[in-house]
């Protein structure tokens, strides 16, 4: 196993159940500007990931894999938004140039699957969630923080970790 950074953080979930608790607990922290590129492979964790990080954001809106429509958009009360892409289908950055990916970053907390297609298009300073497989209930996430914002993101995961809330 490799040694990580300082800034870095691993987590292991051992429930579906957790995974969603983990993200719920960094959507509580997101704002405008936010990319997590999440990674990982087929059944890792990633969707059951942004299902709690749309929760914790605020949005009640069902969260799904968004596989076939590239964009699933989720809304809270206030109106403002949170995009989900999916960049599975996407043949590479070009596509998400396309889709005019760099400017759903600045209007909105973006979170993209598979990020790792498309990761020439996406902004430097991200959240980078690796999702590993470790067995039937249990994931290994590892958040790799890119710039400030994204330390930021890891440090109050981290505190709300310890503090249990």
């Amino acid at each position: 196993m490799a040694i990580l950074r300082a800034d870095a953080l691993e987590f292991i979930t051992r429930s579906a159940d957790q995974t969603r608790r983990l993200g719920l607990r960094l959507g509580k922290q997101l704002r405008p500007g936010d990319v997590l590129a999440l990674e990982g492979d087929l059944g890792g964790g990633k969707t059951t990931f942004v299902q709690g990080l749309a929760a914790g954001w605020g949005s009640t809106d069902a969260v799904s894999s968004p596989t076939f429509v590239v964009v699933n958009v989720y809304q809270r009360g206030d109106g403002s938004r949170l995009y989900h892409v999916d960049a599975y289908r996407l043949s590479g950055p070009a596509e998400a140039w396309d889709l005019d990916i760099p400017s759903l970053a600045e209007e909105a907390p973006l979170v993209v699957e598979w990020a790792n297609v498309i990761a020439e298009a996406l902004p430097s300073e991200r959240l980078t969630v690796r999702f590993v497989w470790l067995g039937e209930s249990q994931r290994a996430l590892t958040f790799h923080p890119q710039g400030e914002r994204p330390r930021a993101l890891v440090r109050a995961l981290r505190a709300a970790i310890l503090r249990g809330v």
